[in-house]
């Protein structure tokens, strides 16, 4: 759970700003997103495989 102080002198907004920005650097959504779905392991493992050969071929090895 996310807990905002409001600070003295603070407006409403700024603390709203804050929350919202503390929210997206967390991950929050992006979490809940990934555990909607059911990924399993070997699936998970294919991917990684294909997108570092993606990667290989566009941007070449690194030396």
């Amino acid at each position: 759970m996310i807990i905002i102080q409001v600070k003295e002198e603070e407006s409403i907004d700024r603390a709203l700003k804050r929350y919202k920005r503390k929210h997206r650097n967390i991950g929050v959504m992006k979490e809940l997103r990934r555990r909607k779905q059911f990924t399993k392991p070997s699936v998970k493992r294919r991917n990684e495989i294909i997108n570092a050969e993606y990667r290989l071929v566009k941007f070449g090895p690194k030396d």
